[in-house]
């Protein structure tokens, strides 16, 4: 996984978006049981998930998009990250995709989604919604009566007042509180983030990724993704062009993230971009599609980009979620609801305001969840990507329901990541996931992408969870962390007080052990560095 020539380490230690392609979270649930599920309050079925690390919304979207094809529901999605910085892009790209057709069209409404999603670059008008809808945010976020009443589908009641302090102050950074470029020098983060990770290979880095793409990701099942926009994105962050290249200049604010390095001895903190370099934005909605038209190849070629069918899925996608904001506008009016554009078809009930939450968990709460009532055996769905394996532990199982499902996030698309580390570390999900009192689900379908479990009725008899001391990894899991420890660099990021910090990563308080932040829970032995006596010498 590391390499004498660079790092090695592409993913990164804050994730931007999924490694995996959209999910319809219905369709991973449990059947619907009217009798035990019915909500009194609302008098429907409730489905309640609990997601670890999926960072982008796509699950949630891809869900309510595709709710009509379903028995109408209330959907309760509680959301547990491990930076704030996400959670503030979650709001974001909700707000964006429940904007009114009035406000802003279709075209441009998807548009403004990929650029936001997944370019280190915006154009200035994509720019300038960022800084008005940043703005909003941070007007809201200190008042919940406000909060609730603009936006009723958000709920961060469970936050701590630090958090939603520190939350606050990541809009007011989006809003360009700090003027000019160097406030957040994107292109030169990014340079300086790709000679770290390709070390020598620098000067062949089109080799280089011509190499992932082919060996690697299309190997793996992306053969969509063209050469020609991979390696843009690779040397530019660029992955959606959209408009002439010239147009894409203005740093995206929203891909910035803290970390405290060492500079003269002392601990500061400094921005930086510290996501993915390797993958790339492509995985999640452009290399699966419902129009098989879509996949189609000649001559052995696929006849459209990963970037043209994630426009297409993307589009399709606000267009049926569109239906959740009109409902929003119109008061949840049927009848009204049923005359709009792109509205459920004839018998199926509108979907209303109040028929989805995403509520938003403290940092660092996976472990004590199941302490309180409320969450105790409530979930019928939980979700952990592929850098919060580590998290799957008996406190979280216990937040299970009888009969509830679990989805793994698999490290499939991870181009540092060879066969047999996938193999080993599929292997260690299923035994975290027995341990946590889980089975493989029978009759799933094969997956290389996800593990999928279900939670034995014998587990949740007793429904009691041992004691772990603080701050032991439970079962071994975590193993030497891919991002603990990086070389001095400099221009890799950026102060925020001035100087110019000697780069030697410190972990965040509000990062736990083996997050996202260092890629992924590795067993023992089973995925460790190859050259390890490097990695020890150099501290990378």
């Amino acid at each position: 996984m590391t390499t004498p020539a660079g790092s090695g380490r592409g993913f990164g230690s804050v994730s931007w978006w999924g490694l995996s392609p959209a999910l319809d979270l219905q369709a991973e649930s449990p059947p619907v049981d009217p009798d035990s599920q019915a909500d009194t309050v609302h008098s429907t079925p409730e489905l309640d998930v609990l997601l670890l690390g999926s960072v982008d919304g796509r699950h949630l979207l891809r869900t309510l998009s595709r709710a009509k094809l379903w028995p109408r529901r209330r959907f309760n999605f509680f959301v547990l990250e491990n930076n704030l910085e996400a959670v503030a892009r979650h709001m974001l790209i909700f707000s964006l995709a429940l904007e009114e057709p009035e406000k802003m069209g279709l075209q441009e409404r998807s548009e403004t989604f990929l650029e936001v999603w997944g370019n280190a670059l915006l154009r200035p008008p994509v720019a300038a919604f960022v800084r008005a809808q940043a703005d909003l945010l941070a007007h809201l976020v200190p008042e919940p009566d406000r909060l609730e009443e603009q936006l009723p589908w958000l709920s961060l009641r469970a936050l701590k007042f630090r958090e939603r302090d520190a939350l606050e102050a990541v809009f007011r950074f989006w809003t360009g509180g700090e003027k000019g470029p160097e406030a957040f020098p994107m292109s030169r983060l990014w340079d300086s983030r790709l000679r770290h990770y390709l070390g020598s290979r620098y000067d062949a880095r089109r080799g280089v990724s011509d190499w992932d793409l082919r060996m690697k990701l299309h190997d793996r099942g992306a053969q969509v993704i063209h050469p020609q926009e991979f390696r843009r994105w690779r040397d530019t962050g660029v992955a959606f062009e959209l408009r002439d290249s010239s147009a894409y200049h203005v740093p995206n604010r929203t891909l910035a993230s803290g970390r405290l390095l060492s500079y003269r001895g002392e601990r500061v903190a400094a921005r930086g971009y510290w996501g993915d370099i390797a993958t790339g934005p492509f995985v999640a909605f452009g290399i699966e599609a419902d129009d098989e038209s879509l996949l189609r190849t000649s001559n052995g070629q696929p006849v459209k980009t990963a970037g043209e069918i994630t426009q297409h899925n993307v589009t399709e996608l606000l267009r049926e979620v569109a239906a959740w904001g009109r409902a929003r506008a119109t008061g949840g009016d049927p009848e009204e609801q049923q005359h709009a554009e792109g509205s459920p078809e004839p018998g199926t009930p509108a979907p209303t305001p109040e028929s989805f939450t995403i509520h938003f968990l403290p940092l660092n709460s996976a472990q004590t969840l199941h302490h309180k009532s409320c969450y105790n055996g409530r979930f019928q769905l939980l979700y952990v990507a592929c850098g919060m394996v580590h998290l799957l532990i008996p406190e979280l199982g216990a937040c299970v329901a009888p009969g509830g499902n679990l989805i793994v996030e698999l490290a499939r698309y991870l181009v540092d990541v060879r066969q047999e580390q996938l193999q080993g570390f599929h292997t260690r999900v299923r035994e975290l996931a027995q341990a946590a009192g889980f089975a493989p689900q029978t009759g799933a379908r094969p997956s290389e992408t996800f593990a999928r479990f279900c939670k034995s009725q014998e587990s949740a008899l007793g429904n009691t969870v041992p004691a772990v001391e603080p701050g032991t990894p439970p079962l071994d899991v975590l193993a030497q962390p891919l991002e603990a420890s990086s070389p001095a660099l400099e221009g890799l990021t950026q102060p925020l007080q001035g100087g110019n910090p000697h780069c030697e990563p410190c972990q965040l308080p509000s990062e736990s052990p083996g997050s996202l932040s260092e890629v992924l829970a590795q067993p023992q032995g089973a995925l460790a560095p190859p050259n390890c006596e490097s990695d020890s010498k150099t501290g990378v």
